[in-house]
């Protein structure tokens, strides 16, 4: 079921932080009250398609902080895969230079938790376990409020890559809703004219955007 609208799932999990800090007892609880928080996942560290997502959101970081927003990855690898590919400097496939935390979740239960796991554990005609698709995350992305609340989540298969900055866009969008009281219609961004939640105000807008 999908999250929005619910708490987020709480967990502990190693991470690393600012690049080079190890940490085993990391968690988003300690966001709540006082930061909005983009959480995010990615299938693999020395990937692909993963540095070109995890870069720019660094290349974006000071416009997510400047909102109050913290910026969190996670894979599925391990918390000494993450340290690895952080000390990698870019010509050589790494992430060289990205200072938000990145969570180890190498029990897989943060990934099945949000629901971005690429799989199910299962038992064969032997009773043996398996895992029936693929064991890593779809490359999930969670705006959780400050209640730690879900608020926004979009979730691409492997081969897809993210847009970055419509996340920053989404971190707005609450940013506004919860300031103005007012709702954000499509495409919308910052500065541009939003509605009240009307029939009027939305004929308004219809006709002002003609």
């Amino acid at each position: 079921m999908a999250l929005v609208g619910k708490k987020a799932p709480s967990f502990i999990a190693p991470a690393v932080l600012n690049g080079k800090e190890v940490v085993e007892n990391f968690s988003l609880d300690q966001y709540l009250g006082k930061k909005y928080v983009m959480f995010f996942f990615y299938p693999k560290d020395f990937t692909f398609v993963c540095p070109t997502e995890l870069l720019k959101f660094q290349e974006l970081l000071a416009e997510f902080e400047a909102r109050n927003c913290a910026v969190v990855g996670c894979s599925t690898d391990t918390e000494n895969s993450h340290l690895a590919w952080l000390n990698t400097p870019l010509n050589k496939g790494g992430i060289e230079g990205v200072t938000y935390p990145l969570v180890a979740d190498t029990a897989k239960t943060i990934a099945s938790n949000f629901g971005v796991l690429g799989g199910d554990f299962d038992f064969n005609e032997k009773g043996e376990m398996v895992f029936n698709g693929a064991p890593i995350a779809f490359r999930g992305s969670f705006l959780i409020d400050k209640a730690g609340v879900v608020r926004h989540l979009v979730i691409n298969d492997f081969p897809l890559g993210r847009n970055i900055e419509e996340s920053l866009r989404m971190v707005d969008a609450l940013i506004h809703n919860e300031e103005h009281g007012e709702v954000c219609p499509a495409n919308w961004n910052k500065g541009k004219k939003a509605m009240k939640a009307t029939v009027e105000s939305t004929a308004e807008y219809l006709v002002s955007a003609k």
